[in-house]
């Protein structure tokens, strides 16, 4: 019988809590067999660090990997990727990691926790999310520098927040922000609540949330597009499990899936 699914959210900060995830052992087919192969050996738990922007592709990716491999689970912890890549080089045991920025991965392969290179499998880039309506007729990054606007950006250590400082720079305006975020759904929680009258975040965060907010494109954002690597890692308590949920992730199947969640081709 397939395991349930389960998903939960790591912070930026919450290294911590990641060193208390743990999955089981399996065996299973090669990596080059294709994801829809399921069935073939592949049991047991799949432990996934993925950066919060991946949750609403990746869960559905999750929930389809335990269909198609019956007697497996997909364990998520989704947060900032630098706090996930701080989780990993402490010993938490997972089995993927897929980062929000070549960067941050590569604080994870510089420590030599991942088995083989990382590949890039998607690309994000920003927008600006404001309240519904968008009130304050916000047409631009230079308008959230508007004096008495509560922006909201992530924290400059995660992707988004290294993202958006760029995109500031590039268009040369400064502004202070009301708060630092330590992942990408955190910022855009405090518009949605109507906390901040706008936030920087991914494009496809502004469509996960439908009408609770309102997207601004602005060229900038072209100027700080990320990619997003994924790898298996060497200590993968799960490996052949681990190496089937790549395949997914990077199979047509899984590009249609993050290519409808909006995400840009690598």
């Amino acid at each position: 019988m397939t395991r349930s699914h389960r998903t939960r959210r790591t912070a930026g900060a919450g290294a911590a809590a990641v060193l208390a995830l743990s999955a089981c052992s399996a065996s299973g087919p090669d990596a080059s067999a294709p994801a829809e192969s399921g069935g073939q050996g592949i049991t047991g738990t799949v432990t996934v660090f993925a950066a919060a922007s991946l949750k609403e592709s990746f869960t559905t990716l999750g929930e389809r990997f335990e269909k198609e491999n019956p007697g497996t689970g997909v364990t998520f912890s989704f947060g900032g990727s630098d706090g996930l890549a701080a989780g990993i080089n402490n010993g938490a045991p997972a089995d993927v990691f897929a980062a929000a920025s070549t960067r941050t991965m590569k604080l994870v392969t510089d420590e030599g926790h991942t088995a083989g290179s990382p590949s890039t499998f998607v690309r994000n880039r920003l927008e600006i999310a404001t309240v519904p309506g968008n009130p304050h007729a916000i047409d631009s990054l230079e308008d959230l520098a508007a004096s008495g606007l509560k922006v909201v950006l992530c924290d400059g250590t995660v992707p988004c927040g290294a993202a958006a400082r760029t995109a500031l720079a590039a268009g040369g305006i400064e502004l202070e922000p009301v708060s630092y975020e330590q992942d990408v759904k955190s910022a855009l929680t405090k518009v949605e609540l109507k906390e901040a009258d706008a936030a920087v975040v991914y494009r496809t965060d502004v469509q996960a949330a439908g009408d609770k907010v309102e997207g601004v494109e602005f060229p900038e954002s072209a100027e700080a597009v990320n990619d997003y690597p994924i790898a298996r890692l060497e200590n993968a308590p799960n490996p052949l499990a681990a190496k089937a949920f790549v395949a997914l992730v990077k199979s047509p199947e899984g590009q249609e899936v993050l290519g409808g969640a909006g995400f840009l081709k690598p």
